[in-house]
């Protein structure tokens, strides 16, 4: 599929309407007019930190195992509170429990990225796809690309674009599908467990020793339940992509030049030894 056929695209025949198109039409204006996400972060701070100002001189019943006293909310933007925050910065992110397992995962996923590992693996499933399975195996491999961290990101949804348009299918779409699996289904998982496991088992492992010191976790805690996850997000997403978004995407004409479309190429000899 290096070179992408001059694909004919359905046409719109029908316009439908109906209270969920118009719903999903509300959804898609209030997210269009949404801020970008590290914004949204920093206005989320400012409302937990302006929350913690207003619930400052409340106190609760409940004990704080830690201390043995009583839990009592802490203002954060009191002087003492910033200092103690912005000299304890650098700290924190050093201590914080999955830091080291994730790094030492992203060092590896690294170099099997950059050696064309991940990428290579991934066209050869998505290259050798049915069309009637296309839409259920993209999302399938937008959810297997967590065990390479954001890789899924940065090659599934491309790809997902590049297959679609060369089905005859409206690249929109695709982007839609491959994007479906790997945020939709982010931390769901096939066989092995994801990036986030890690990250997940250690922030498991602090909150469940201020109860019990001696309790152990294991980056597997999650695996049956996000192996079986994987099931549904799939079938939700094959059934939303095909029934729902491709139908919308009719009447929206592809937005540049198609022959400027990313292409994928087939892969080399030493590509396929690569990949078992």
């Amino acid at each position: 599929m290096a070179d992408l056929p001059a694909a004919t695209l359905p046409p719109n025949t029908t316009q439908r309407s109906g209270v969920l198109v118009r719903v999903l039409d509300a959804i898609e204006r209030i997210g269009n007019r949404l801020p970008d996400p590290a914004m949204l972060f920093l206005l989320l701070m400012l409302v937990v930190a302006l929350t913690s100002w207003l619930l400052a001189n409340i106190t609760f019943s409940e004990i704080d195992p830690r201390s043995g006293t009583q839990i009592q909310i802490r203002n954060m933007l009191a002087g003492e509170a910033l200092t103690a925050f912005t000299s304890a910065m650098v700290g924190t992110f050093v201590s914080f429990p999955p830091l080291g397992v994730v790094l030492v995962a992203m060092l590896g996923l690294g170099v099997a990225e950059h050696t064309g590992f991940i990428s290579a693996s991934l066209r050869r499933i998505i290259g050798g796809t049915p069309r009637a399975m296309l839409t259920p195996v993209l999302i399938g491999v937008g959810v297997l690309s967590h065990v390479a961290v954001d890789a899924g990101y940065v090659l599934v949804i491309p790809l997902g674009a590049v297959i679609f348009y060369a089905a005859g299918r409206h690249p929109l779409a695709g982007i839609a599908a491959a994007f479906a699996g790997v945020s939709g289904g982010y931390s769901a998982t096939f066989f092995l467990p994801s990036s986030l496991d890690p990250l997940l088992a250690g922030i498991t492992q602090v909150a469940a020793n201020l109860v019990d010191p001696g309790v152990r976790t294991n980056p597997l805690n999650n695996y049956f339940f996000t192996t079986v996850s994987a099931v549904p997000v799939i079938g939700v997403g094959w059934f939303i992509t095909d029934r729902v978004v491709e139908p919308r995407l009719r009447a929206t004409p592809i937005d540049g030049d198609p022959a400027q479309l990313p292409t994928m190429e087939p892969l080399e000899p030493g590509q396929r030894r690569g990949i078992p």
